[in-house]
């Protein structure tokens, strides 16, 4: 298959909240990028950024200030009741905190065949039986769906909302930050039983983190997300090697290597000043403030995401000269 399949196109997203009488949080600004089938499109960026906000907006959890987010040729934020239902049975999402996003009243089980009971796919022995199937596809046994969240550890808990969000078959899983909450050696399991699922399942992902290693190793194409823009999009391979944007530079610079001789030999670029506030942002590059690179231009126009290279797209009016 030569001519690759989009599933999801979200074109100039916004997403704003309202936080005080004139005041204005401008979360997503302006967003676009598109994700094909069976790929894992990667979001990154550092705490704050909107890459959450984000994916809740793709998610239609929150409604979209302006812009449009099509799946499967659908404009979803203008969907009906009925249609919505619909939607939320082909795209799924996997929260980042795996202590307060499973209700903690409810069995395993119960937790798992939530979805399937709201979708009327299967009932009696037939729902039971897939529920078992569930907890043995993410590694847990058929005895824990009787059992309450509070007896399971972290890495167990992702696992069963791996396992609820797969429960009624979707095409699509938005993964916010799932292994942010996890120790180090259980978020590597995880990772890797996502694309274990994905290859299996032909699924499609937004995969949200700021581990850039984790986001190297599970995605095909990169966003680099900052105070709610775009400021670079490219093939995993081709922003991890050669970052355009001044803040990605930055960012890469700042993933440790496992060699320590190779590590002390690295050139760490540090990001100075403070993060400006999204509440009514100036006109003008959302970085500029911090970037040592910048010019009255960048100050004062906002740069637009461009294609430098085939598949690489930066927004920097100074990109061609540093």
């Amino acid at each position: 298959m030569n001519e690759k399949e989009v599933l999801i196109e979200v074109k100039d997203l916004r997403k704003y909240f309202q936080v005080g009488r004139h005041q204005v949080l401008k979360a997503v600004d302006g967003v676009s990028f598109k994700i094909y089938k069976g790929e894992t499109l990667g979001l990154v960026g550092e705490s704050g950024c909107g890459k959450t906000t984000c994916g809740k907006t793709v998610m239609g959890l929150y409604d979209a200030t302006g812009g449009e987010v099509i799946f499967d040729g659908v404009e979803i934020h203008s969907l009906h009741k009925k249609e919505k239902k619909e939607f939320t049975k082909r795209a799924q999402i996997i929260f980042q905190d795996p202590y307060s996003s499973l209700n903690p009243r409810m069995t395993v089980g119960d937790i798992i065949g939530e979805g399937i009971d709201i979708h009327k796919l299967y009932t009696g022995k037939e729902r039971q039986e897939k529920i078992y199937e569930l907890l043995e596809l993410v590694g847990l046994n058929r005895e824990h769906a009787l059992r309450f969240p509070h007896e399971f550890s972290g890495g167990q808990r992702q696992r069963i909302g791996i396992a609820r969000a797969l429960a009624i078959e979707p095409e699509f899983i938005v993964c916010d930050e799932p292994i942010s909450a996890l120790d180090v050696s259980i978020q590597a399991q995880i990772v890797n039983l996502l694309i274990e699922l994905q290859k299996k399942r032909n699924l499609t992902y937004l995969f949200i983190a700021h581990d850039l290693s984790m986001v190297k190793h599970i995605s095909d194409r990169v966003g680099v997300m900052y105070l709610g823009n775009m400021v670079e999009f490219a093939s995993s391979d081709e922003l991890y090697s050669k970052p355009l944007h001044p803040y990605t530079k930055a960012l890469m610079s700042a993933i440790p290597i496992p060699d320590p001789k190779e590590e002390k030999k690295k050139t760490r670029i540090p990001i100075e000043g403070e993060i400006p506030s999204p509440v009514n942002p100036k006109p003008g590059c959302r970085f500029a403030a911090r970037c040592k690179y910048a010019t009255e231009l960048c100050r004062s126009e906002t740069p637009k995401l461009e294609e430098m290279e085939e598949g690489h797209y930066v927004a920097c009016h100074r990109v061609k000269e540093i």
